[in-house]
This record gives structure tokens, sequence and C-alpha cells, in this order.
């Protein structure tokens, strides 16, 4: 039975690749800092198939702990894929000149040195799964969430941009590094409905309205569903490393003018 770790996994999209993956009979571990979510997850997964673990990946210390434990539920098994997907899920940081140093490190924290500091303490399980990287086996992978804001921006959104900009860069740097037994790639996903994957008590479905859809060449808005798709996917890759997937519906490749 494979094991995928994914982080930021109590809500959103994080959540839903939980859940996709424990559907393909896979043991799942999900860290995340939202406890109730966590205990939402905890009673739905069977205890045998499901570690849940509340953990600030962007702190060292945390992410020690949090791999100790894991490391003692896996035993001698290894940790086929790691899903760095944790992050603030809100960009907007308002004016730059207002923009205090400390929250400018929150969003860089929560995304890019989370993903550092989870795919560094996972090296030693992943390894096991990877083996000696023969040309027969897929191996074991690394999937970070990034985002379409990492090439293309709005207004006010410096810190998010930067952080998903930095995780773009550390998954191509960690590809030809980590390879062949590991590889590593970067999903961006586009407008993501996350409303039905929150936790039960912040649950939503919100109902969009036809020029949102509009944006989409594909003519709809983004599920979570879709991410953990393309998480699968590159987890089956085996001769895709180092690459950026745009998950948008065709939305940033889709001119929009002022009317």
């Amino acid at each position: 039975m494979k094991t995928i770790l994914v982080t930021g996994a109590g809500n959103g999209i994080g959540r839903a690749v939980l859940m996709h993956f424990h559907g393909k009979g896979w043991r799942v571990v999900g860290l995340d800092t939202d406890a109730e979510a966590l205990a939402e997850l905890r009673d739905a997964l069977p205890r045998e198939q499901a570690l849940l673990l509340t953990c600030d990946v962007g702190k060292e210390g945390e992410v020690g702990r949090a791999f100790e434990r894991i490391g003692e539920w896996l035993g001698d098994d290894p940790l086929d894929c790691l899903v760095n997907n944790s992050g603030i899920a809100d960009p907007y940081a308002g004016p730059l000149e207002n923009l205090a140093l400390d929250r400018w490190q929150a969003w860089i924290d929560a995304s890019l040195t989370a993903a550092f500091l989870c795919s560094r303490a996972a090296l030693p399980l992943l390894r096991r799964a990877a083996g000696n990287g023969a040309s027969d086996s897929n191996g074991a992978s690394i999937v970070n969430i990034s985002s379409t804001r990492a090439v293309m921006s709005e207004p006010e959104s410096f810190a998010y941009a930067a952080a998903k900009g930095g995780v773009d860069a550390l998954t191509h740097a960690m590809a030809v590094s980590l390879g062949p037994a590991i590889r590593v790639n970067a999903i961006r996903p586009g407008w993501i409905e996350t409303g039905p994957w929150q936790k039960s008590g912040a649950r939503s479905h919100p109902d969009h309205r036809p020029q949102d859809r509009d944006q989409h060449p594909v003519g709809r808005i983004g599920r979570p569903e879709d991410i953990a798709e393309a998480v699968a996917y590159f987890h089956e890759a085996g001769f895709v490393t180092g690459q950026h997937l745009n998950v948008d519906g065709g939305m940033t490749v889709k001119m929009i003018y002022e009317h």
C-alpha cells in the first residue's frame, strides 16, 4: 500500500487531494494547523490508513516533531509522495508601503519555507520508495502547489506572488538535485472554488456568475478535484520532472479586454 503526505490537508485543495488518494486505496498523512478540520477527517477515515497531525509546517521544530511521529507510524514502509500544499489562501497584502515585515514573512513561511522544511524532512522516507531510481520504476515524487500568480499578478499581492515564485524555483532546483530517485514537479492552480471542501462549519457552495465562468475557455471555475487529478498524474508520470503545470481552465492564456 502506498502512502502520500499532504500539507494544508484540513481544507480546500489539500483536503481534496487527501481524500482522492484515500479513495485510490493509499494510506494518507495530513498536516495542518486547523485542529477542528483534522478532527473531522480523523472521524471519517480508518485509523490504520490515516495519520492526521496538527502542525505549523513553516516552523522547523514543529515539522521535526511531526516527522518523528510519521516515521514511527510508517515503520519500515516508505513515503511515496509528498504534496507541499500549505499556504495562506488570501493573497492580498494591501499597499506595499504599509506591508509589515512580519506579514510578508508569514506568506513566505507558509508556502516557501514550509516546502523546504517538509521536503528536507521527508527525504529519508521518500528515498525508501525511490530505491535506486531504476528505469522501470516511477520512484518517489514531490508535488509542490504553486499558483498562476507565480507568473502573473493582481494588484497588492506582493508576498503571495513572491512565495509562489519561490516555490516554482525551488521545484526545478530540487528536481535536478534529487533525481533520478525523486521527481519534483509543481502545479499552478488558477481560480479554484474550495467552498465545498472546507470543514463543515465553513462549507459553502457559491453560485458563480456567468461572466466568472466565461473567463475560462473550459466554461467553468476550477474544482479541488482538478488539482488532485493533476497530483496523481505527476506521481505516475515517470519521465516528467522539474515541470510547472497550469491547471486554470485556460484562464491565463485568454486575453480579456475592458469594455
